[in-house]
């Protein structure tokens, strides 16, 4: 979450007023997050959050990851609906943006997830893999192997402005993984993006699974591997915990099995996802506007996880 794109208090009041949930009483931006525009927005009814769409995110690509949410939802996980106005419509325009107002989770993110924490969100991955076994809609990774060449080149040598040698490190380390990525594994609807800051906790129990701007249909285990990048180092990814890695892939298999195919494959898998967070650290360290309010994050955190699943941490 981030904010970009400003929003004025009359025109929240003119677009809260499409709505049956109450009036404006505050709004504040939310820096956390490089993807969209995101508001903490409270009414005289209630907490909101209000999300504009910023170039990242296809307006197109809307009604996929809308349709996601209520599937999941339906079916009981801890998921925020976008939410309708009297017309029935959820997806709008504001400043300029598509946006849509979504229901308010309670919960904290945990920065520093102990086991215990990290095998209740693997459960509530599997549950949701569980949920969207039975989810139709495809949308293509946009992501995935086939664009992280790409990204490569158009970072090009500014890449060595963060590192010295990292375009030529990384050109290599691209090369390895994408000779090896897997072709066989189960392919459905995933997060792609279940970072701690998306799971939304009170003490050990999951109550928010969030941000799904980055769903699509891709492996299912690559899901997990996501994850497992993002839960299992700290966060400049120099150092791992490997009682959370495994409390999280256990948790889990708690809810959804692992083929002997997709544990195989993992390593390789959570390689790939480091290069992919690397690759769009480096074009939003390179690219981010000075006056965006927005948190930059430090694309060579994920270069050590590379590296450290290159020398067998998983």
């Amino acid at each position: 979450m981030a904010v970009y794109t400003t929003v004025s208090a009359e025109a929240l009041t003119a677009f809260l007023a499409k709505f049956d949930h109450g009036a404006l009483v505050s709004a504040k931006g939310i820096a956390e997050g490089v993807e969209n525009s995101n508001y903490l927005v409270d009414t005289t009814t209630g907490r909101f959050i209000l999300t504009l769409y910023e170039k990242r995110v296809s307006a197109d690509d809307l009604p996929f990851f809308l349709a996601l949410l209520d599937h999941l939802a339906d079916d009981g996980n801890p998921v925020p609906r976008a939410l309708p106005d009297r017309s029935g419509v959820a997806i709008h325009e504001l400043a300029g943006r598509p946006a849509c107002l979504i229901e308010f989770l309670p919960g904290v993110s945990v920065t520093q997830p102990t086991p215990v924490q990290a095998r209740a969100a693997g459960a509530a991955m599997g549950a949701m893999h569980d949920s969207l076994s039975g989810f139709a809609a495809t949308r293509p990774n946009t992501l995935g192997p086939d664009g992280w060449r790409d990204l490569h080149a158009r970072c090009g040598a500014d890449l060595d402005a963060i590192h010295p040698g990292l375009f030529t490190d990384t050109a290599a380390a691209l090369e390895t993984v994408i000779a090896r990525w897997p072709t066989a594994l189960p392919v459905a609807a995933i997060h792609g993006d279940l970072f701690p800051d998306n799971v939304l906790m009170l003490d050990d129990r999951v109550t928010g699974l969030i941000d799904f701007y980055f769903a699509c249909t891709d492996i299912r285990a690559y899901d997990l591997a996501v994850m497992h990048t993002a839960w299992a180092f700290d966060g400049t990814g120099a150092r791992f915990d490997a009682d959370v890695g495994t409390a999280l892939v256990e948790g889990y298999a708690s809810r959804f099995a692992l083929s002997g195919a997709e544990r195989a494959a993992l390593p390789v898998l959570a390689q790939g996802a480091c290069l992919r967070f690397m690759l769009t650290r480096a074009w939003d360290w390179l690219n981010t506007p000075a006056d965006a309010l927005v948190t930059r994050k430090d694309p060579l955190a994920y270069w050590r996880r590379y590296q450290a699943y290159a020398a067998g941490a998983l």
